[in-house]
C-alpha cells in the first residue's frame, strides 16, 4: 500500500541522485547487522506496530515487517519513498516528519536512523516521535558523529592533509543545509528530556579500510555531495585525488562514531505487547 501525506525540500543526500542507490548499498552493508541486532533487543515480535522514518531502501522496514507478521503493521516513510518496495505488513507513505502529522500514542516502535541530525527541527520532530509512541513504547535513534573519524594510515603527511580537508568540506556542506554532524552525542540527554526512560546509548567506532563498506560510503559522498563540496572550497583535482587516496590498499581511516541509542516511553505495556 503506498500513500501520500506530503512533501519537502531535499536534504544533502537526495533520493533521486544517480548516486542514492549505491549509498543506501553501503549503509545496508555496514550497518544493518548492528541496527537489526538492537531493534531485536526492544522485544519486537508479532502484532507491534511500528513506524520507520526517513526509510530510505527500506531494509530496516522489511525486517521490521517481518518481525511483526502476521498480526502487525509498519510503516515506512519518506519524503522520496521510491526506493522503499511494498510488502506484507507494510505501508510505505511520503511524509515530511518536520510539518506532517503523525498519529498519537500509537506505535510499539519507532525507528529513526540518520535522519535528525540533518533536520534544523530535530528536538521538535524527537518531541512527535515520542508522542507517537504508545506508553511503554520503544524509540530507537542511530546517528553518526562526525567529529572523530581521523586518518590513521596515509601514504604521506599531504594525503592525510587532503582526507582532513575533505571531511571538514563534508561537515560544512551538512551544516549549510541546517544538519549538525555531531549532534548523535547528544541523543541520549535529549532522549531523556523528551521525557523517555530506560535510554541505552550504545556508541561503536570502525576501520575504514579500501572497499569496506564505511569507506565506499565516503567515497560515495564525493560523488553525492559534489557541488557541495566544490562549494565549500574543495577542487576538482582535491575530489579526484581523495577518490584515490580511499581507494588505496595502504589507507585507513576511523570510522566516524555511531550512536545507537532507544529509550521507552513511561506506562504500562498494551496488549500488542
Amino acid at each position: 500500500m503506498r500513500e501520500s501525506l506530503g512533501r519537502a525540500p531535499g536534504y544533502a543526500f537526495d533520493n533521486d541522485s544517480a548516486h542514492s542507490g549505491e549509498l543506501h548499498r553501503c549503509l545496508t552493508d555496514a550497518y544493518d547487522a548492528m541496527t537489526f541486532d538492537r531493534l531485536a533487543e526492544t522485544g519486537v515480535t508479532t502484532g507491534w506496530r511500528c513506524l520507520d522514518i526517513g526509510s530510505g531502501s527500506g531494509t530496516v522496514a522489511r525486517w521490521l515487517a517481518e518481525r511483526v507478521a502476521p498480526a502487525g503493521e509498519v510503516m515506512a516513510t519518506d519524503v522520496k519513498p521510491q526506493h522503499i518496495p511494498e510488502g506484507p505488513c507494510l505501508t510505505v507513505v511520503e511524509h515530511d516528519v518536520v510539518t506532517d502529522p503523525l498519529p498519537e500514542a500509537a506505535f510499539d516502535l519507532v525507528v529513526a536512523r540518520l535522519v535528525l541530525q540533518h533536520l534544523p527541527e530535530r528536538l521538535a520532530v524527537l518531541d512527535k516521535l515520542v508522542r507517537a509512541l504508545t506508553p511503554g513504547g520503544w524509540l530507537h535513534i542511530e546517528e553518526f558523529d562526525a567529529s572523530y573519524e581521523p586518518p590513521l594510515l596515509t601514504p604521506d603527511e599531504e594525503s592525510a592533509r587532503l582526507y582532513a580537508a575533505f571531511l571538514d568540506a563534508k561537515c560544512a556542506v551538512l551544516r549549510a543545509g541546517g544538519g549538525d554532524p555531531h549532534w548523535a552525542r547528544h541523543a541520549p540527554a535529549a532522549m531523556r528530556a523528551a521525557g523517555l526512560v530506560d535510554i541505552d546509548p550504545r556508541p561503536r567506532i570502525e576501520l575504514r579500510t579500501a572497499g569496506s563498506p564505511g569507506l565506499l560510503m565516503q567515497l560515495n559522498h564525493t560523488y553525492h555531495l559534489r557541488d557541495g563540496l566544490l562549494a565549500a572550497g574543495m577542487t576538482e583535482a582535491q575530489l579526484a585525488d581523495v577518490r584515490a587516496l580511499m581507494r588505496d590498499p595502504s589507507f585507513c581511516a576511523a570510522s566516524s562514531v555511531i550512536y545507537s541509542v532507544h529509550g521507552r516511553r513511561p506506562g504500562a505495556r498494551d496488549g500488542a505487547r
